[in-house]
């Protein structure tokens, strides 16, 4: 059973990415707002920390992206959350090579 509560990105939830609501107008200005803090808190994240935060995102995204009937769902407001999620990982993954 799809977990519609579990925060997927920042406090996004899998229900805001996978439902009618919020138009995704306004899930797009929430996901840059995320990803500004998200991306901020990285700065004070240790490396052990950023190592268990890339597994978890990575499982957030397999999360949105692998399960029934996601075909017949908002694939907008998905690929939205693709292109958010693979800028974080990259924020992330740079955080390593510093």
């Amino acid at each position: 059973m799809l977990e519609l509560t579990k925060k997927v990105f920042g406090n996004i939830m899998t229900q805001e990415i996978i439902g009618a609501e919020p138009p995704i107008s306004e899930i797009k200005i929430r996901f840059e707002k995320e990803l500004e803090i998200l991306v901020k808190n990285l700065e004070i994240i240790s490396k052990q920390d950023l190592e268990n935060l890339l597994e978890q995102q990575k499982i957030s995204q397999k999360h949105v992206n692998t399960r029934p009937g996601a075909m017949a769902l908002d694939q907008p407001k998905i690929q939205l959350f693709n292109h958010f999620n693979d800028k974080y990982l990259k924020k992330i993954n740079e955080k390593f090579t510093i």
